[in-house]
């Protein structure tokens, strides 16, 4: 580890096998308090590079409690974005299911929110404990399955305490979304910095993820907007590309950024079960368009234009609050 801080320190960067090396001692509890502390303050004073995300997202995932499951997708974004949303990736999630899509959904509780996915989908009356056999068989069932981070990666209380006492954001916010037990393939992330989009694309890439859409619009949401262009940073058989998603060219129309905003749990699950009934509204078009990307990254369609317009048709139906009764009562 000696050495590790030293080039850190120095502002080097570490390699994804030195990254692994580092992040192995740390979740097996190997690092002292300070070794964890310096570790992360030089980590973000350096600025962190895609080997170093990539090495500990590897780690990560190889001590989590796996889920097995083949051709699933999950719409984990990093949050943080500061602005208070409803649950637009975990409502797309949801939306993706009642599509047939199969989904692994990777969360947590609120952090820097006021309610984070697993705060939601609680108040929604879905189970957010499911064991990892039973999981695998809500999505063989319901195409939809919830794995609650803390549930899953044990070795994470080894860094608790020394990220609590650093008070910012860390390389822990970068690995977790990435840190699917499932082992994902396919995965639409938002991300709080345009900065991070091309670290992302080419930790994901390192971690030879199949098809990725990493995204993070112009009006500072770590989602696909319904008021601004998009960024999006696609991975797809280790090729990256940038695409730009105007919602003005999709006719989306949205009003008010004021309509997205989000409260607390009960609040958020209210205005999913609306949607989810048709009824039409920003929230509904901004599900949509983050719901799009799903269909695209699951391959069940090739044109984003095409997948909205689809992802549209079926919300209205109010098709998907009868899928999601299911969810709830499985």
């Amino acid at each position: 580890m000696e050495k590790i801080l030293s080039k850190l320190k120095n502002k080097e960067n570490l390699s994804f096998q030195e990254s692994i090396d580092a992040f192995n001692i740390i979740m097996e509890g190997k690092a002292n308090d300070q070794e964890m502390f310096e570790f992360l303050t030089f980590l973000s004073n350096k600025g962190e590079v895609a080997s170093e995300v990539a090495g500990g997202v590897s780690v990560l995932r190889d001590k989590a409690n796996k889920v097995t499951i083949d051709n699933c997708i999950d719409t984990c974004g990093t949050g943080g974005d500061g602005k208070d949303t409803l649950n637009i990736s975990t409502a797309s999630a949801l939306l993706l299911a009642s599509m047939g899509i199969n989904v692994a959904k990777h969360g947590n509780k609120a952090v820097s929110s006021k309610c984070g996915s697993a705060d939601v989908l609680e108040e929604l009356g879905i189970n957010i404990n499911f064991e990892p056999f039973e999981i695998e068989n809500q999505i063989k069932k319901n195409h939809f399955g919830f794995m609650f981070a803390p549930n899953y990666h044990a070795a994470m209380k080894y860094v608790g305490p020394t990220r609590k006492k650093i008070g910012k954001r860390t390389i822990f916010n970068m690995i977790g979304p990435l840190s699917n037990p499932a082992f994902v393939q396919r995965q639409v992330v938002g991300v709080f910095d345009k900065k991070l989009m091309n670290i992302f694309a080419h930790a994901l890439k390192d971690l030879k993820i199949k098809f990725a859409w990493i995204v993070n619009s112009n009006d500072g949401l770590d989602e696909i907007s319904p008021y601004d262009k998009t960024n999006v940073m696609q991975l797809k058989n280790g090729e990256i590309s940038e695409i730009n998603i105007d919602p003005k060219e999709l006719n989306v129309n949205a009003e008010d950024f004021s309509n997205i905003i989000g409260n607390d749990a009960k609040y958020n699950s209210e205005k999913i079960l609306e949607i989810f009934k048709g009824q039409d509204n920003d929230f509904s078009k901004a599900v949509s368009l983050n719901a799009a990307a799903g269909l695209v990254v699951s391959e069940n369609e090739k044109e984003y234009k095409i997948a909205y317009n689809k992802v549209r048709d079926h919300i209205l139906s109010g098709d998907a609050y009868l899928h999601l009764e299911k969810i709830r009562n499985a």
